[in-house]
């Protein structure tokens, strides 16, 4: 069925909420398969987000942990992490819609820097929700958005996260659509987000697989990615879901790992219901409300997940594993000494689950999308390890 992922997907939206995303449907079969349409995306993801991002084997690494671990290095794309693969794809979009203005919301803040990025590159605004938690403990990315141009909107309602943030954004939209579109940031919500955030981030494993092979001779063992949401994740995924050889892994965030406390793995420990316009897994209690999430990463902080990442754990061709907090921050500190590189507290729960089955996978290629850089989680990462009786 369009718009579905075997059960899961869907467009459950209020009546208001229907036109702009039967108009936005209706652009996707006019423009992404137009040669001019995507002769202008290869140039600005090539000339200007600086793609194609490297493939990186870390010898530290896989002499200390005995795989053959390799990173894609999405935090290497400009702005700092996957998320202008999209933004750059969705903004081009509405500017062939004749629109005038990008809507976001974000968590970690690097959705809503690439939307301010592309905004500002495509000569289009560009406002932000961001839940008041996100902005207080995701400053700099803040900043940066300011400085781009883009309005930022802080949420105070609900958990004051990306759940809430999404929820203003919808709102915004329907008083807005006639000149703004909605530049979704993950591979949720309404039919047709997931598939559109889907078609631009897999330029990831387009790569990634080419680079594999050209390195290597071979695909590797593994590929593991960080699911909240899920955009790198399925970027990360989709070229490599054909090759039955291949063990597809995707992480999510089992929060401080303590019975009773709040995480955000509505595939491991959620049920199917419905959020944001989509059915999908849903973090819920037994009268059907939705619970509360955390993260430390707050890309992860989110009670839903993806439609097709649903699917692909129901199908059991992805295996979604958990990783709590304190292992991703060791695998933040793990990379950083060993390879120099700081990755994002989102990519380091894939990290983590890497270091976690070492002794399992012994010998084998595994292949990590590191979503993003650490920069931003500088802080967090500090207050985190100073309640441990660690410091940087």
């Amino acid at each position: 069925m369009k718009g579905y992922y075997g059960q899961f997907g869907g467009r459950f939206v209020p009546e208001l909420l229907s036109p702009p995303l039967v108009e936005l449907e209706e652009a996707m079969a006019i423009f992404l398969n137009q040669e001019a349409f995507k002769s202008e995306l290869i140039d600005l993801l090539i000339n200007y987000a600086g793609r194609a991002t490297p493939l990186t084997f870390c010898p530290a690494s896989s002499r200390e942990l005995g795989v053959k671990l390799h990173l894609k290095r999405e935090d290497l794309l400009h702005t700092g992490a996957h998320k202008l693969n999209n933004t750059l794809g969705q903004a081009l979009l509405a500017q062939r819609m004749g629109k005038k203005k990008l809507l976001a919301e974000t968590g970690a803040g690097m959705h809503g820097v690439a939307t301010a990025a592309a905004a500002a590159r495509l000569g289009l605004e560009a406002e932000i929700f961001m839940g008041a938690v996100d902005v207080a403990r995701q400053r700099p990315n803040v900043d940066r958005m300011r400085l781009l141009g883009a309005k930022v909107i802080p949420v105070t309602e609900g958990t004051q996260t990306l759940k809430d943030a999404i929820n203003e954004a919808f709102r915004h939209w329907i008083a807005h659509q006639a000149d703004t579109n909605y530049c979704f940031g993950t591979s949720a919500g309404p039919h047709p987000f997931p598939e559109l955030v889907a078609h631009f981030q897999a330029v990831i494993s387009l790569e990634a697989r080419r680079q594999f092979l050209s390195q290597t001779g071979n695909l590797p063992d593994y590929v593991v990615a960080a699911v909240g949401g899920g955009s790198n994740a399925i970027g990360m995924f989709r070229h490599f879901l054909e090759d039955a050889e291949v063990d597809i892994i995707g992480v999510e965030a089992a929060g401080t790992g303590e019975p009773g406390c709040y995480n955000s793995a509505p595939i491991n420990v959620g049920r199917p219901g419905v959020l944001h316009g989509q059915l999908s897994m849903l973090l819920q209690d037994e009268a059907g409300q939705v619970l509360p999430s955390h993260s430390i990463a707050a890309g992860l902080d989110y009670p839903g997940v993806g439609p097709e990442h649903a699917h692909l754990a129901a199908t059991g061709r992805v295996r979604y594993d958990l990783i709590t907090d304190d292992e991703a921050l060791d695998a933040c500190r793990f990379l950083s000494i060993h390879e120099g590189i700081i990755p994002a507290l989102e990519s380091s729960h894939a990290l983590a689950w890497v270091i976690k089955h070492a002794p399992e996978i012994k010998d084998r290629s595994v292949l990590v999308c590191l979503s993003g850089r650490g920069d931003k989680d500088l802080g967090i990462i500090q207050e985190a390890m100073e309640k441990r009786g660690l410091t940087l």
